[in-house]
């Protein structure tokens, strides 16, 4: 017999990436006082109602091996780590965290970990180890970033480089009680060449080829998954495929944390270069050679650029045949999808707002804060409509075995 069934949608918090606004406390004040950054960021992730904020660290741009001017963004060092994060530091930060009632959701640090150079890639696995030492102080659950990829070597043999050289800060991870998740972008302007996918954790095939070696180690649990939808749009993906398919290959599990970040696909892009983005004719190169102008070599992103253009969730126009192509985000769908597919733990797990539009990148505080506070409203309230439609139809209804109405959005479909 049927019995009633209460009605207890599960709602996710919403936080937001600091690097949305690099320049909220401006280097000639962060510099000599590095926490004041990640104090001024709780206090602005309060204004703008978000519950927590996913910290930002990076080589600082005196250390780092990659100009500004040739990143597609600028370096966003919240978490300076140029000194040794100890605990008066965190104390520190612990404090504004208590006040302001902001958590730290994770500390995100995204760079190529399989770096061709030896002595740059152990300078970068370096500073990830002091950012996992600082989640630990932190008490911060996981770290996020990428895999990367060896420029010298083929994808098979980046398997291998993995399991040799990057299997080590999994298990420092785990020595520290921590989770290691991957970002999926496959960066493909981050090198001149022609490899798009320099990211080899880039879809869930290799998610979960990457899964059964760090298995083999005794690390899969510190192996997992920030999903962020933008990137599936710029490969011709849709979320609703991607949690299906880890689904039907027993590994709904993988995906622990999510970026909220959308993708506006550019059809007269597609079609005159394909999803490959544009091959020649960049910029970033210069009479046959790699430009020596690290201001030119931003123009190997054109591989990405001419494709589409990343959108802060809220801010591009309703397009239900978009989202049917897979050139937009189904914000709606997504979040059902996630709750139908994904084992998840829902209270706990952060939407983080992504903000990369480029429009809208204005580095004022006082101009940034109405967009940011819009995008985290128009996120929490497309997740609550999804989380009540979840519960009302799979929880509520099938309690009472009433059928859901029509058919909806189908993987494998689009």
């Amino acid at each position: 017999m049927s019995s009633a069934r209460s009605f207890e949608p599960v709602y996710m918090p919403v936080g937001v990436l600091t690097a949305a606004l690099q320049e909220l406390t401006p280097r000639e004040r962060r510099d000599p006082d590095p926490d004041l950054a990640i104090e001024e960021w709780l206090e602005f992730a309060r204004d703008l109602g978000a519950e927590s904020i996913e910290l930002s660290a990076a080589l600082h741009p005196s250390l780092a091996d990659v100009p500004p001017e040739a990143m597609l963004d600028p370096v966003a060092n919240t978490l300076d780590l140029r000194d040794p994060f100890n605990s008066e530091r965190a104390a520190r930060v612990q404090a504004s965290v208590a006040s302001t009632g902001v958590e730290i959701a994770d500390i995100g640090y995204f760079d190529d970990l399989l770096h061709e150079d030896p002595s740059i890639r152990a300078k970068k696995h370096e500073f990830m180890v002091s950012v996992m030492d600082a989640a630990v102080l932190l008490g911060v659950p996981a770290v996020c970033g990428f895999v990367g990829r060896d420029q010298s070597k083929s994808m098979d043999q980046n398997m291998i480089e993995f399991e040799q050289s990057f299997l080590p800060l999994l298990r420092a991870a785990k020595e520290r009680g921590l989770q290691y998740r991957v970002e999926q972008c496959p960066m493909p302007g981050w090198t001149p060449g022609d490899n798009f996918h320099n990211n080899i954790a880039y879809t869930p095939a290799t998610w979960i080829a990457l899964h059964q070696i760090c298995e083999r180690h005794g690390l899969g649990d510190q192996f997992r998954i920030h999903y962020d939808p933008s990137h599936a749009i710029l490969m011709g993906q849709d979320t609703r495929s991607i949690f299906q398919y880890l689904h039907d290959e027993g590994y709904d599990f993988l995906i622990a944390g999510m970026h909220v970040k959308g993708q506006v696909v550019d059809s007269k892009g597609v079609a005159g270069w394909g999803y490959g983005g544009q091959t020649v004719n960049r910029g970033d190169w210069v009479d046959g050679e790699v430009s020596s102008n690290p201001a030119d070599l931003a123009n190997s992103w054109n591989k990405q650029t001419v494709l589409c253009e990343h959108e802060l969730p809220g801010t591009a126009r309703h397009d239900p045949l978009a989202y049917l192509q897979n050139h937009r985000v189904d914000w709606l769908d997504h979040q059902l999808a996630a709750r139908e597919l994904l084992d998840i733990d829902f209270a706990t797990t952060p939407l983080i707002v992504e903000h990369e539009y480029p429009p809208a990148r204005v580095q004022e505080r006082e101009l940034l804060q109405p967009i940011l506070a819009g995008s985290i409203s128009f996120t929490r309230h497309i997740d609550r409509a999804a989380a009540d439609m979840y519960a009302l139809q799979h929880e509520v209804l099938a309690a009472q075995d009433i059928p859901i109405q029509g058919v909806g959005r189908q993987a494998y479909r689009s």
